[in-house]
């Protein structure tokens, strides 16, 4: 009929052990071949830092609440590590992709390239979670400031670029 399948994401099964903040995650090694946990930063969301209160912090507990304890998928895109070395991701829990799932709960941005795998989704959800006010889209207290931007205030001396 008029509706395409939907297509099923592709990856590797990873237990999560921890998030870091509300873009970051420790998994189990998905090798097996070190018990030493690799950290995992979701693709095409920037979220608060964790100091960035109170944003911050309400993002790192809904991203545990989500996927601490979990076996998700995690899905790769064209890049696969970021400058500090973390694996990029697509974290899936279920049908559900938790990266989409932030930026509509209004706890992360959506981001541009080079993540162009589902960036219509999130750029959807971000549109939703603004239109309704939620998160750091609510009026009442807003996000004042980029992560990026509150990540360059607190490191000067590291090269910190915002996402587009």
């Amino acid at each position: 009929m008029g509706c395409q399948a939907s297509i099923k994401p592709q990856g590797t099964a990873v237990q999560v052990s921890r998030a870091v903040s509300g873009q970051t995650i420790e998994v189990l090694d998905p090798t097996g071949q070190t018990v030493l946990n690799q950290e995992v930063r979701l693709i095409g969301i920037d979220a608060p830092h964790p100091e960035q209160e109170p944003w911050g912090t309400e993002a790192r507990e809904r991203l545990a609440e989500l996927v601490e304890g979990q076996t998700v998928l995690l899905e790769a895109d064209v890049a696969t590590r970021d400058s500090y070395d973390r694996i990029w991701g697509y974290v899936w829990l279920n049908d559900l992709l938790v990266n989409q799932q932030l930026v509509e709960d209004g706890l992360a941005l959506a981001v541009g390239p080079p993540h162009p795998k589902y960036g219509d989704r999130l750029t959807r959800a971000q549109e939703k979670a603004r239109l309704l006010g939620v998160g750091i889209w609510n009026p009442q207290q807003p996000m004042r400031q980029l992560p990026c931007e509150f990540r360059q205030q607190r490191s000067p001396d590291e090269t910190i670029s915002c996402p587009s």
